[in-house]
């Protein structure tokens, strides 16, 4: 059954006074939902308009001050759009890699794992080639200027799934240190083991934390070796405080915001479909939290994200 308007995506806030870069969004995976919110276009079911198409998220995004993005392709078919769209849109910068669950599926892993879910079927693909993909779509496209979303997943792995995801994560280490890129990781549930890999096999000089969800003490960590860490929507959320604690210390310099979309949608519309035309309402938490001026913020989070992932 579809979801009422109600759950649909929500209307634009007030545009910033400094356009700033979204260094994290899914727009292959946000174009499918239709207006009515959690109702794909693709699943036969009801729906009451159209699902907005690239041209108008864009546009809705710039009206706003969200004028460049960074798309992520972090599975095969992502990464293959990933290429083409970022060559097309000059709003848009990409990076690619295999997710870390992915990398379980292309290694043939069935498993149960902590989050209790089925486990998935396992791809055709062998995970040395899907990562073959990652590094040839790096070297051929300038667009492309991170290797990510990669690294560890404690929530969707079991103990061989674990040990897989690990050296898929330091692979893609290796890969963005010899070409030059910043990396993108994904951490979930898994600090401590994510910090190791970084301090063993040395970071790429551009690091950063996606949707960082640690703490005070791991964000002090972050800072100390010159680690960026990146916002999003839960930093709103209201049983989020130890995570606003790890956003007051981090100085402008490391701080990136996203909004990892079509998930993790900012308070008060979580549970309703993100774009990066909603990223407004995280910068203003952030705004909030560190008791700093928006012009201020905006743009230092611009200035930021061009000395991660370069001009636009």
């Amino acid at each position: 059954m579809a979801r009422t308007k109600e759950r649909g995506w929500p209307a634009s806030p007030e545009p910033l006074p400094v356009d700033v870069v979204d260094n994290h969004t899914h727009l292959d995976t946000v174009l499918p939902w239709r207006a009515d919110g959690w109702t794909r276009a693709d699943d036969g079911a009801a729906v009451d308009g159209p699902a907005p198409d690239l041209a108008a998220h864009l546009a809705r995004a710039a009206a706003v001050g969200v004028t460049r993005m960074v798309q992520v392709g972090c599975d095969v078919d992502a990464i293959r759009w990933t290429d083409r769209v970022i060559t097309d849109h000059p709003q848009l910068l990409g990076a690619v890699a295999i997710h870390p669950n992915e990398a379980v599926r292309h290694a043939g892993i069935v498993e149960a794992a902590p989050d209790g879910l089925e486990p998935e079927q396992p791809y055709q693909v062998s995970l040395p080639d899907a990562i073959d993909l990652v590094e040839r779509t790096a070297r051929a496209n300038p667009r492309i200027r991170a290797i990510g979303e990669t690294g560890l997943d404690h929530f969707r792995a079991g103990p061989r799934g674990r040990a897989v995801q690990r050296e898929a994560f330091r692979t893609h280490v290796a890969l963005a240190k010899e070409l030059g890129l910043a990396l993108q990781i994904h951490d979930r549930d898994a600090h401590d083991e994510v910090v190791e890999v970084l301090l063993a096999d040395g970071a790429p000089d551009r690091t950063v934390f996606h949707c960082f969800s640690g703490d005070a003490e791991l964000a002090r960590l972050a800072v100390r070796h010159g680690w960026y860490l990146s916002f999003a929507g839960p930093v709103s959320f209201g049983a989020n405080d130890d995570l606003r604690a790890a956003l007051r210390e981090v100085p402008p310099s490391l701080l990136l915001v996203e909004t990892d979309a079509p998930y993790l949608t900012v308070h008060p519309f979580r549970g309703r479909p993100n774009a990066p035309y909603l990223l407004p309402g995280t910068i203003r938490t952030v705004a909030e939290v560190t008791g700093r001026p928006l012009v201020d913020v905006c743009t230092a989070l611009a200035a930021t994200s061009e000395a991660v992932y370069g001009s636009w």
